[in-house]
């Protein structure tokens, strides 16, 4: 059952979040400044892909910031979690963990949208070609398979349930199980589950290869849209102020930059830094990027994308009516593209990008 499952996560995460106060007094107060007197922000990437912060620093948009990677991570929730305990200096999320962490009293603030979907880039809910299962009431009592609980994928299967109008104790009788993305086409066509989340590479390959429909996508449901924030611990931010504004604004240039420069030049550039930066990766999903999945010009982060899920979470009795606001997780403060003009930008090799 679903309920005894994220009751366990929620549990978990609880007792995770009571050492944040601790944690990360600890671990904030230390100084990370480079040779050049750089503050230096620490971070988990992904394996053969490259992050906007880390496509900032290549493209030379940070001044007074340096980033320190740390390892790769996989986990949102876990990643946000590492962040909120002083074990990095930012992470990234899906807005609706965000929310959890935030209602724990976590000490800190998004800061910058960095992923989402659009007509290119989304994640699909898929079953075998020959499945029986055509609705979400067929959902009942079958294995939906995501690469982790308490996240994107949680949130969207049961918004989808809820939308086509399976009541509470029916979305409790849909099972959700982790699997690993890499295993999640194999674990569908072998029938260890009925519904299997796929997203970029994996989705593409799985497609080309047949037998697969989607019952639905996370565009399907909300178009294009953001998901997903960079947070910083809030004593952090009171700290470095203009580390934190410098953080953002190659961010959000790096961001900018992939929404208006064509998708191979993107490429090259993503396949160029994955190559040079020795982490023993390959450059087979930089090949897959078809586009960076962020609604707002620059990352822009949106009331509607935080209130979403705080709505949410309220109505699934996970959050207290009132208990928090939009102006409580976020600020767009830093992002130089807040004030919508979206102004003409200076791109790689000093070219100029026209305002869009």
């Amino acid at each position: 059952m679903i309920r005894p499952r994220l009751a366990r996560t929620l549990a978990a995460g609880a007792a995770l979040l009571s050492l944040v106060a601790l944690t990360a007094g600890c671990s904030s107060s230390q100084n990370h400044t480079s040779a050049d007197g750089k503050t230096v922000l620490r971070y988990e990437g992904a394996t053969g892909q490259v992050l906007f912060p880390e496509l900032a620093a290549d493209l030379g948009y940070f001044h007074t910031v340096e980033l320190a990677w740390v390892g790769d991570t996989t986990s949102g929730p876990q990643s946000i979690q590492n962040t909120a305990t002083g074990q990095t200096d930012f992470g990234g999320a899906f807005n609706g963990a965000v929310l959890k962490l935030a209602a724990a009293k976590a000490p800190v603030t998004a800061v910058i949208g960095y992923y989402g979907s659009d007509k290119d880039t989304f994640n699909g809910y898929y079953v075998q070609g020959d499945s029986p299962i055509r609705s979400a009431r067929d959902l009942i009592g079958k294995k939906v398979g995501m690469n982790t609980l308490g996240a994107h994928h949680e949130f969207l299967v049961r918004e989808w349930l809820a939308r086509e109008g399976l009541t509470p104790d029916e979305i409790k009788q849909v099972e959700l199980v982790v699997v690993p993305p890499v295993n999640t086409e194999q674990a569908l066509r072998q029938g260890q589950i009925d519904v299997g989340t796929l997203g970029s590479v994996f989705r593409d390959k799985a497609v080309e290869r047949g037998g697969i429909r989607p019952l639905f996508t996370d565009e399907s449901l909300f178009g294009s849209f953001t998901y997903g924030t960079y947070l910083l611990r809030d004593d952090f931010i009171a700290k470095n102020k203009d580390a934190v504004a410098d953080f953002v604004q190659g961010t959000a240039r790096a961001i900018r930059w992939t929404q208006t420069t064509p998708r191979d030049e993107v490429v090259a550039r993503f396949t160029d830094i994955v190559t040079a930066r020795g982490r023993n990766e390959n450059t087979d999903l930089v090949r897959y990027w078809k586009s960076p999945g962020v609604a707002g010009p620059g990352g822009v982060i949106t009331d509607t994308e935080i209130r979403t899920w705080i709505d949410w979470l309220t109505r699934n009795g996970e959050l207290a009516d009132g208990a928090l606001t939009t102006s409580d997780v976020y600020t767009n403060e830093y992002n130089p593209y807040a004030n919508g003009t979206y102004p003409a930008d200076s791109g790689p090799d000093g070219q100029v990008l026209a305002a869009k």
